[in-house]
């Protein structure tokens, strides 16, 4: 597979009705019998031990997407097999009153990595140029205040991975008919009826708008330090595979490796290591 296909340049200017929502759907099972995903999930939680037991460098993730485009379920699937003590997840929601008294990267903090772990943000700073725009949410003009926001974004994300913590980033692009058929799953399903907001149709009703400020986000906040890779949500396992591999690639960039241990140190283990086999 060829990520650059998913890729957003730097210099793009993509329209997302150009990007294809699926590839062509299989299921589980096709991946796996064809031996696809399982190497690939491997491969990841080796370097993602190498991250952790390195301690210099992190990364975060942001997760982006329109209700139901398969988020928490990419999170479940892949993530879940890593290294608990190296991973963090954090969910971002309305502000909260304390946070809306702050700026609005103020609250990104507590999400943001340490060194040696992988930080998911599932939504992120970015809703501050979505939901602000969507809702009407800014005092400002609104597309002076969008523009300052996107060159803080992207200097901010610059900083981060200047200073070692790397930003890699994924926008679910679903259709609105896979997006109507999830809906109708959960809302038909008593066990997931508990999943679906009503605020999610209201939403629905803005589709458009909202495809929209995804590609002016996309345009805007691509960078060569900060990519974004558009994923085809209607198939959830293909989009899983390119979450993983983007995620392998990321990694081998800052190929991390176990430290090693010398002098002093390496003195006294051997000692420990005699010890325990003359016991």
């Amino acid at each position: 597979m060829n990520l650059s296909d998913y890729k957003v340049h730097h210099n793009a200017n993509i329209k997302l009705k150009d990007h294809q929502c699926s590839k062509g759907k299989k299921e589980e099972n096709d991946y796996i019998e064809q031996n696809i995903i399982p190497p690939l999930v491997e491969k990841l939680k080796e370097l993602h031990l190498k991250l952790h037991a390195e301690e210099k460098n992190g990364i975060m993730v942001v997760l982006q997407a329109i209700d139901a485009a398969g988020k928490d379920e990419a999170i479940s699937y892949i993530f879940s097999n890593l290294n608990a003590q190296g991973l963090k997840v954090t969910t971002y929601g309305k502000p909260s009153e304390t946070e809306q008294k702050h700026d609005y990267l103020w609250r990104l903090h507590d999400g943001e990595p340490e060194r040696g772990q992988i930080a998911i943000l599932n939504r992120s700073h970015y809703e501050d140029v979505i939901a602000t725009r969507i809702h009407d949410l800014l005092e400002d003009d609104d597309d002076t205040e969008i523009q300052r926001r996107y060159r803080q974004i992207n200097n901010y994300e610059q900083y981060l991975s200047e200073n070692g913590f790397s930003v890699v980033k994924f926008f679910f692009n679903m259709s609105k008919d896979e997006q109507k058929e999830r809906f109708l799953k959960r809302m038909k399903n008593p066990d997931k009826q508990w999943e679906f907001s009503f605020s999610d149709i209201d939403d629905r009703e803005k589709w458009e708008e909202y495809q929209e400020v995804f590609e002016d986000m996309l345009n805007n906040t691509s960078t060569e330090h900060s990519p974004w890779y558009i994923l085809p949500a209607d198939d959830e396992w293909h989009t899983r595979r390119i979450i993983t591999e983007a995620m392998i690639h990321t990694l081998e960039d800052i190929n991390p490796r176990f430290p090693k241990i010398s002098g002093e140190d390496k003195k006294k283990l051997d000692e420990y290591i005699k010890k325990l086999e003359n016991e």
